[in-house]
C-alpha cells in the first residue's frame, strides 16, 4: 500500500477491492467461523473440515447456503475497509510529509506503520462491528440447521435473516449489544495494521524501488497474500476468541474462551480453524490488493487521458 494518491481514492479502490476479494472467498470464511465455534473433536478439522462443512451445506442448502450472510459481510466489508483505507492513507502522509520536513526521512519506521495501522483498524471496525456480528450470527446460527439430517435447509431470505437477527441482538442486549467483543476487536486492529506492516517490509525487500511505486497484479497478490498469513499466524488465539465472544449470546470473556480451548484440545485448541482462516486470508488480502492497485492505475491512466486531451 504505497500508493500516493488522495487518501479518497485510496478509500474508494480499497473498498471496491475488498468487496470484491469477500465475496470471491466467501464460503472459505463461512467455513472458517464454523471450524472456531465448534468443538475440534466433533468434526475434521483443516482443509479436510472446510470441505466437509462446505459440501454439508451445499447438499442442504445449494449455492446460496454458501453464501449466509454475504449481504451484511459485504457491507461490513465496505464500510470498514473504506473508513481503514482512508484513515491509513491519510495519516501515513500527514506522518511522513513531517519527517521528510523535519528530518528528511522518506518512510515510517515499523512502531510508526503498526500506530498508523491501529488507529486506522479502530475507526473502521467501530464502525463496521455491528454487520460484522450479525454476520458471525447468521454464519452460525444456520450451523445446526446445515448439520441436522431432519432439517429441510430451507431458510429465508438474505434480507429477512439480517433484520431478524439485528432485532434478536437488539432485544437480548440492547443497542450495546452490536459491539459485543469490540475490546477484543480493538486488539484485532493490530491485524490490518501487523499484515501492512509485514507489505512495506517485503515490498522494500522483495521488490525494486520502481516495481514497489506500481507493482504488477502477480507482485501486489503474492506480497499482499504472504503478509495476511504472517498476521493470521501471529494473532489467530484473538480472532478465535472474537469469533466465539460474537457467536455466544451469553456472557463470556476471552480469558474463559482460551482456558476452555486449552483444556479441551490444548495448544490445538487456540488454532482451530487456522488452516482455513489463513487460506481464506491469503486469497481475500492478495485479491484486494490486486484490484485496488488495478483501480488506481485506471484511474491515473484516465486522468492523464483527460489531460492531454485538454
Amino acid at each position: 500500500m504505497t500508493s500516493t494518491l488522495p487518501p479518497l481514492i485510496q478509500a474508494f479502490s480499497g473498498a471496491i477491492g475488498s468487496a470484491t476479494a469477500n465475496a470471491t472467498s466467501y464460503p472459505l470464511d463461512l467455513a472458517s467461523t464454523r471450524l472456531q465455534i465448534v468443538r475440534a473433536k466433533d468434526r475434521p478439522q483443516g482443509l479436510q473440515g472446510a470441505i466437509h462443512i462446505l459440501s454439508v451445506v451445499f447438499r442442504k442448502r445449494g449455492w446460496s447456503g454458501l453464501y449466509d450472510g454475504l449481504v451484511s459481510d459485504t457491507g461490513s466489508t465496505l464500510l470498514s475497509n473504506f473508513c481503514y483505507f482512508y484513515i491509513y492513507s491519510a495519516l501515513r502522509f500527514l506522518l511522513l510529509r513531517r519527517k521528510q520536513r523535519t528530518k528528511g526521512l522518506s518512510s515510517l519506521s515499523v512502531p510508526e506503520e503498526l500506530a498508523v495501522g491501529f488507529f486506522a483498524g479502530a475507526g473502521s471496525r467501530a464502525v463496521s462491528s455491528p454487520l460484522s456480528l450479525i454476520t458471525v450470527r447468521l454464519q452460525s446460527e444456520k450451523e445446526k440447521d446445515a448439520e441436522d439430517p431432519e432439517s429441510s435447509g430451507n431458510g429465508e431470505d438474505a434480507e429477512a435473516t439480517v433484520i431478524g437477527v439485528a432485532r434478536a441482538i437488539y432485544t437480548e442486549e440492547g443497542l450495546t449489544g452490536f459491539w459485543k467483543g469490540f475490546r477484543t476487536n480493538l486488539v484485532l486492529c493490530l491485524n490490518p495494521s501487523v499484515t501492512l506492516c509485514f507489505y512495506q517490509l517485503l515490498s522494500r525487500i522483495t521488490l525494486r524501488d520502481k516495481s514497489r511505486k506500481n507493482p504488477g497484479a502477480l507482485q501486489a497478490f503474492s506480497v499482499a497474500a504472504l503478509s495476511n498469513a504472517f498476521a493470521v499466524t501471529l494473532l489467530f488465539p484473538i480472532i478465535l476468541a472474537k469469533t466465539r465472544l460474537q457467536a455466544s449470546s451469553g456472557s463470556v470473556d476471552s480469558l474463559q474462551i482460551w482456558r476452555d480451548a486449552l483444556q479441551r484440545d490444548g495448544i490445538h485448541g487456540l488454532f482451530q480453524g487456522w488452516q482455513t482462516q489463513v487460506s481464506k486470508g491469503f486469497l481475500s488480502q492478495g485479491l484486494t490488493m490486486m484490484v485496488k492497485q488495478r483501480i488506481e492505475r485506471a484511474i491515473v491512466q484516465i486522468y492523464q487521458h483527460s489531460s492531454r486531451s485538454l
